[in-house]
């Protein structure tokens, strides 16, 4: 367990260190059976320890430790909607929340398929409607989407992002404000998005969700 905590607060410091976690915004968790461990309200990414960490149960229950970030509804729902998910990220990343500021680019996807890696790292990515920061309806909102996804934008907030380890998650996220940025600097312009055939393949190799009709 104090490894996985370890894990936890070496991610904070990377995810610092690349600019992706200004001040003290964001938040990060991982879960260990049915505990959720996840950064106190308040944190520093860049100087997270172990022992700081808040515990959790699957309902969002304070178990052990500090008081837990606001935005734990967030984390929780996505256990519980992805039993497969064992880290959770959640940034005010520049770019992706600037995408998180504009239309979706369709129901199922706030991005759409520009780059192979997106789509085989992160997948099909859903635009979830404005609530304050914390908010329970919208964690509920996100756990009763009936299509799949493992990473999300709030609106005019950020992303949040679940992997099946600390390290898948952190890569999701980091590849999400890649392509954020990316379809910001092709402004207004028109890009070549990848097709169908080409996505249905990546989607099938890396187990990666794009069931985007669009």
């Amino acid at each position: 367990m104090n490894d996985i905590r370890s894990e936890l607060a070496a991610a904070g410091t990377h995810l610092a260190s690349l600019g992706l976690s200004p001040g003290s915004s964001g938040n990060l968790s991982v879960r260990e059976g049915a505990l959720v461990h996840i950064t106190p309200t308040g944190a520093d990414l860049s100087d997270l320890t172990p022992a700081e960490l808040s515990v959790l149960d699957l309902t969002g229950k304070h178990v052990d430790g500090p008081k837990p970030s606001k935005e734990f509804p967030l984390h929780t729902a996505f256990y519980r909607r992805e039993p497969g998910a064992r880290a959770v990220v959640h940034l005010h990343s520049r770019h992706a929340t600037a995408v998180s500021c504009l239309p979706a680019w369709s129901e199922r996807s706030a991005i759409p398929p520009l780059t192979p890696y997106f789509v085989m790292r992160v997948g099909q990515t859903p635009l979830l409607p404005y609530a304050a920061p914390g908010d329970i309806g919208q964690a509920a909102q996100m756990e009763a989407l009936t299509f799949p996804f493992r990473a999300a934008l709030l609106q005019n907030h950020g992303p949040v992002v679940a992997g099946h380890s600390v390290t898948a998650a952190v890569d999701a996220a980091v590849e999400l404000e890649e392509v954020a940025a990316l379809l910001l600097a092709l402004g207004d312009r028109t890009p070549r998005l990848l097709s169908p055939e080409e996505i249905a393949p990546l989607a099938r190799k890396y187990a990666s969700p794009w069931t985007d009709s669009r």
